[in-house]
Order: C-alpha cells, then sequence, then structure tokens
C-alpha cells in the first residue's frame, strides 16, 4: 500500500506537501508507530489529498495521479469488459474467445439484488456491486463484492496488468476490509482459497484468519490447515479428529491442542482418501449417494462409445458393479452424476476415456 501511495502522489508533490504543510511532530511519529488501516486507505483518494498554493506559481500543488475509488452497481459497460478481457488474456492466459459480452455479464453482472437497510440511524448497503478503481479517469481495477447482512464478501477481482507490480490483490483486500468496517459488517470473506495456487497465497498473509471446513462448515484457524495443505490436497480438520480420537464439544480432539490438525502419519494408515469414495466424503455441494439414486436414472444415461450411444445398464460390468467402489464403471459414472446434478446429466452423455 505505500508503494502503491507513493506512485498515486508523485516525488514532486511528497516534496511540496511536506514544504507546504509538513505534519507535526506527534503526527509523524504516530505513523512510524502505527498503521491506520483507514487513513492509508483513503489519503490518496484525489478528494482526501491536501492541496495547498504553491506560493511561487499561485496555484494548488497536484498529485502525479488523480486515484478515484466508488461502488457502483454490478452493471456492465464496455470498459469493464475490455479490462476484464485483458486481465483474463494476460495474467490467465486464456484465449479472447474464451469469454464473450454474454459470459462476462453471467459471470460478474448478475448477482444479488441490491438494496439499503435502515437500523436506527444506521444504513446498510446489500447487495452486489463493483468496487471501481480509476487513475487519472481510466477503469485500472475492479472488485466484485457481494455485500451480506452480516459480511462483506469479495466474489472476484480484475485489474491492469500493467500494474502488477503493485499486487492489487493485497490492495483490494485491505480496502475491502475497511469497507467492513466503516460498513458495520461483521466479517470479511476472501473467498476460495486454492494452497497450490501462486495468485492465492497472497491471502494467506492477512491475520487473524479462519477456514470453513468442508466437512463439519465450522471455522478453524488458518494456521492450522498450513502445514497439513503442504502434505495433502484435501483437509478437513474435523475428519481428521473424528480419525484420531474422540472429539471434544469445543471441536478438538482430547490431549490435542485446540485447532491443531492430526499429523499425517497418525492417520494414513487409518483412510486413503484418494481411494475413498465421494459419497464417504460429504463432500458440500455434491448430491448424497440417496440423493442419486433418487433424482438420476444411472441405467438409462447415455454412453458414447465408439461413436455409438448405449444405456449404462447395457455395459456387462453395470449390473455387479458396486457404486460406492471409485474405480468401478458405476462407481465413475455415480460420482459425475453427483458432481453435475440431474438437469445436466438428463441433457448429457458421458464419454471415458
Amino acid at each position: 500500500m505505500n508503494r502503491w501511495n507513493k506512485f498515486v502522489l508523485g516525488q514532486s508533490y511528497i516534496r511540496s506537501a511536506a514544504r507546504l504543510c509538513p505534519k507535526t511532530r506527534e503526527e509523524k511519529k504516530l505513523r512510524k508507530t502505527k498503521f491506520d488501516l483507514l487513513h492509508r486507505v483513503h489519503e490518496v483518494e484525489y478528494t482526501n489529498v491536501k492541496r495547498p498554493r504553491d506560493p511561487k506559481t499561485k496555484r494548488p500543488i497536484e498529485p502525479a495521479h488523480r486515484f478515484d475509488v466508488n461502488i457502483e452497481s454490478d452493471s456492465f459497460s464496455q470498459a469493464k469488459y475490455d479490462l476484464f478481457l485483458k486481465y483474463q488474456m494476460q495474467i490467465h492466459n486464456e484465449p479472447a474467445s474464451r469469454w464473450n459480452v454474454h459470459s462476462f455479464k453471467r459471470f460478474l453482472c448478475t448477482g444479488i439484488n441490491r438494496k439499503v437497510v435502515k437500523e436506527g440511524s444506521k444504513e446498510q448497503r446489500l447487495g452486489s456491486y463493483h468496487q471501481c478503481y480509476r487513475l487519472d479517469g481510466k477503469l485500472i481495477a475492479v472488485a466484485v463484492l457481494d455485500l451480506l447482512l452480516h459480511a462483506v464478501s469479495s466474489v472476484y477481482l480484475f485489474y491492469d496488468p500493467e500494474y502488477s507490480e503493485y499486487e492489487f490483490g493485497k490492495l483490494s483486500a485491505l480496502r475491502e476490509i475497511a469497507l467492513t468496517i466503516e460498513g458495520n459488517y461483521q466479517y470479511y470473506y476472501m473467498g476460495f482459497y486454492i494452497h497450490s495456487c501462486q495468485k492465492m497465497r497472497y491471502k494467506a498473509n492477512f491475520q487473524p484468519q479462519y477456514v470453513l471446513d468442508p466437512e463439519s462448515l465450522t471455522w478453524d484457524p488458518f494456521d492450522a490447515y498450513k502445514e497439513e495443505l503442504d502434505r495433502r490436497p484435501y483437509v478437513s480438520l474435523s475428519h481428521d479428529r473424528t480419525l484420531g480420537g474422540t472429539t471434544q464439544p469445543g471441536g478438538n480432539v482430547e490431549g490435542q491442542p485446540t485447532s491443531t490438525a492430526i499429523k499425517r502419519s497418525n492417520i494414513e494408515p487409518q483412510v486413503n482418501e484418494e481411494d475413498m469414495s465421494l459419497f464417504d466424503i460429504h463432500m458440500p455441494g455434491v448430491l448424497t449417494l440417496q440423493e442419486v439414486q433418487e433424482q438420476v436414472d444411472l441405467d438409462h444415461w447415455k454412453l458414447l462409445a465408439h461413436g455409438v450411444l448405449v444405456d449404462m445398464v447395457d455395459l456387462v460390468p453395470w449390473d455387479n458393479s458396486d457404486i460406492r467402489q471409485p474405480q468401478s464403471i458405476k462407481g465413475i459414472v455415480g460420482e459425475l452424476a453427483a458432481v453435475l446434478g440431474p438437469k445436466v446429466v438428463k441433457n448429457s452423455v458421458v464419454v471415458l476415456f
């Protein structure tokens, strides 16, 4: 944030401001010893920049750049689409054909309906918004946010790759934390975290932070996950606790520090998660075995084999196949149906490689 603020103000402005409107000794000391988030976030917005008159030119001194940030509706604009496309192509190496206007609108411009609720003298915005960053009038970044009753939820961020060196992921997170405080929201959700994705690693630097357990849907300190995520791709601390000992009311295993992950060596002899059926993992958002059996007609789901469509039930090993065995044909197809859901299954065919 300090680098970005210096870039916006410019050295010429900083020197002139130090001469024309110097900080007091107390202000300098406080700035060095305490990080005031709300002040730092807003201090280089153009409306907050001090612009005393230069005695020589008789004109107000100006920063190197005019920086403005505002929250607006999640509506479509050509500038947003052009910026998004540039970001996806240069940062994520996606082809331009991957995102047309319709797909962009569906992805980031059709969120929750917006409204303002009042409680006493306080007003709170709810719904989906775009927090837009503009430099010298040009759109350079957009943070897509869901403002909920109890939280600010970060959905997506895209920015001009020309400013990658300023780490807009961190800048936007700090600004969204400030929005959470100023808007009287209780929590800030940073969205998804993929441990193996280098672009998401910055999220791990914010403390204190909690991660939603994928099985129990309870929250654990992120530090408890870090070591385990270095070792294995899927971690559920509640699952580890259940395997490692008797669960106490607080959620931790008896004899273990609160929210500390069970060492991998303790659980490997008991379970190999790669061999487990998806129906035994209880992953949120995935149909259970009972739901698949009740809502999906697996027997008559079509399989494309050598250019011919056949029903699953016509396959020789189908009747003797166990849906709970992830390596069996029925297990593979059943797990696929659990992830896709009945509507997609009904209008699709399976191609096995």
